[in-house]
Order: structure tokens, then sequence, then C-alpha cells
């Protein structure tokens, strides 16, 4: 399946070293303001080449919106995007045409479908991404329609985890770490990892705010299942938590429940979500991304005839791929809490603000 979302659906094309990524967002309410430089923002955020962490590949990353936008807002028609791929080194995989790297989609998607793209991935490189953070970006002009908004920061990288969740700092943070003291520990340990032809893992903190409460669906769209199904299918997450998570299983009824007074929520275990619909708290979410797969160190692997061999990755890669995949992260809980609104809604922008504003007390 190429496409995402039940009444904003975000449908995409293209592979990483094809003539472009893209995609179609259908179901963007007309009337809504079509901010072009957020957008690009956006995907500026996402683009290699700006950190320690991010391929050296740089594309340019100029998003082209092709249709459904008329004078600055959307017309309600589909809204078709392309992105070029000019930076490409097909070359680079020349030696990996009849090699399977290990811990990619090379073993499992040439079983399922016997043909692959060897240069890069093709589809299945995180390259795709991209489209998803143009989708993202219209979805969150969407979600401010109603005051809500989605952040994101790197928390920790391989073993050394932050623990102040400064949203704001990470805006600034080259890696998006949320914790500034923790920052130079981590950046070091990526460079480490890129020195020595490795790489790293990363986890990466959600949240979103001003979210009304009453968004999912009770049982088979729940809110939460959504945003866990979403977050997981951002290339190299292993695990998604929502709320305390894990930790959850490990505390008692009276511990784990979110008691609630005329002021609120007095703690966020359950992460804003209660029965799989939005409770008004902030949406806290954690991704687990493993460390990129593409290493130059040697590695055992087999190659398309099944024979046993070893494999030396060259090219262009991130060494923490969890730093630009939280941009990534952001994106798809912002397309997950769009669609949920305007599911409850009618067909103009304006009735979203008028359903919603103003937001619950709790």
């Amino acid at each position: 399946m190429n496409s995402f979302g039940f009444r904003l659906r975000l449908t995409t094309f293209g592979e990483s070293h094809g003539a472009c990524v893209g995609g179609v967002l259908d179901g963007v309410p007309a009337g809504l303001a079509i901010d072009e430089a957020f957008i690009q923002s956006e995907l500026d955020r996402r683009r290699g080449g700006a950190s320690i962490a991010a391929t050296p590949r740089k594309e340019a990353d100029r998003a082209e919106i092709l249709s459904g936008a008329f004078e600055g807002r959307s017309t309600g028609a589909p809204i078709a995007f392309l992105i070029a791929n000019a930076a490409v080194r097909s070359q680079d995989y020349d030696d990996l045409r009849d090699l399977f790297r290990p811990a990619h989609a090379d073993y499992s998607w040439f079983m399922k479908y016997g043909v692959r793209d060897h240069r890069g991935g093709g589809r299945s490189s995180a390259r795709e991404s991209a489209a998803r953070v143009v989708g993202g970006a219209i979805a969150k002009l969407i979600l401010q329609t109603i005051g809500a908004k989605v952040e994101s920061g790197v928390s920790a990288v391989g073993a050394i985890a932050g623990e102040i969740r400064d949203f704001d700092y990470a805006k600034t943070s080259p890696i998006f770490a949320l914790d500034p003291r923790k920052e130079a520990e981590q950046t070091e340990a990526i460079a480490r990892a890129k020195r020595d032809g490795d790489s790293i893992g990363a986890v990466v903190k959600i949240r979103a705010t001003g979210v009304p409460a009453g968004l999912g669906e009770p049982l088979y769209a729940k809110l939460d299942a959504k945003l866990a199904e979403a977050i997981m299918g951002v290339n190299a997450v292993k695990a998604v938590e929502i709320g305390a998570g894990a930790l959850a299983s490990a505390m008692l009824g009276s511990e784990c429940n979110d008691q609630m007074s005329a002021a609120g929520f007095l703690s966020a275990n359950a992460g804003g979500v209660l029965g799989g619909v939005s409770s008004g708290a902030a949406i806290e979410i954690t991704a687990h991304f493993k460390p990129t797969p593409s290493i130059a160190k040697p590695q055992k692997t087999l190659d398309t005839s099944l024979n046993e061999r070893v494999i030396e990755i060259k090219g262009r890669h991130d060494s923490c791929v969890g730093v630009r995949g939280s941009v990534v992260c952001e994106a798809m809980t912002a397309l997950v809490l769009a669609d949920m609104a305007l599911l409850n809604m009618g067909s103009k922008i304006e009735h979203l603000s008028a359903l919603y504003l103003p937001q619950s007390p709790v």
C-alpha cells in the first residue's frame, strides 16, 4: 500500500534514485492557507547534509505544488507535489547489484517481488519520507486552525539519555537534542560511530499540544493505535510507546492511573489518549530508532543466488537516522491528528474552528 489515512489521505510515489519523489494529499478542506514557505522550512529540517548525523547527500529538496492550491489557498481538490532527485550517485551502488545489505529491505522485498532496485533501496529508501514531510506540513497547517501543534526532539543517542525535554531548544540544536546538557556527548557519540564506519541508534520524543478531546474512534481506529501504526511505519523505527509506554507494565494501577482535578490531569501516563480517544491532555509518543543499517564495516551476507559473501557498504548514509527521522515522526503524527479531526467536520476549513474552539477545559 502506498496510501495512508481515512479522510485526509496521503499517497506517495518515487524512488531514492528515480527522477523524483512526491505525493498527492487528498481531503484537505477548501480555504486553508497554504504557506509554501512553512512547507519548505519543514523539508529543510529533514534535508541531508545539515549535521554530523545526516547523510552527505545534499539535495535541494524544493517542493513544487502542482495542483490543489490557487492564490495561496487550498481549493478542496487533491494537492499534488513533487521533490526532484538531483544529487543521485547511482554508481556508488554498483557493487550491491547482486548483494543483500544486512538489516535492509533488500532480502525480504526480493523474496516478495522477485525484483529489486539496488540503487539505495529504491522505494524502501528513507528518501520517500520527504513526501511524508510535505504532507505532514500541510497537516500542521490544518492543526494550526484549532490551535494544535506537534513538536519533537532527540532524547537519547545510543545509551546517552537526556533527562530534560526542552522542545524549544531542540529546534536550535543541529541534532535536535532535547537536553542541552547531553548534546555535546550525544554529538560526539554520533561522530565516533561515523569515524569508525559504524552507526548508532536514537530515541525520539514527539509531543502534540492543543489537541482537543474527542479525536479518535473507540474500537478499530483508536487514536493511539493509529499513531503507533504511523510512527512504526517510519524507516528504522523498531518500537513505539504512548505515554508511560513499557514502564506502565511495571506499575500498580494506583501509580499508573492519571487522576484528575479541576485543573486537569495530575500525571501523563496515558499519553493524552483514553479508550482510543484524545483526552485533551498533551499527546506524548516515544519512538526508538535502530542504528542506520548502512555501515562501512565488513558484514556477512548472501547474494541473489544465496551464496555467502562479505559486504562493505559504500555511499552516503546517516550515521544516526533518528535525528532526521524525528522530523518524519512529527509529520506522521500531524497527519494522523489532522485526519482524525477532519473525520468530525464538514467540507470547509471554517467548520473545523467552529467545532473545536473554544477547546475542552480539561
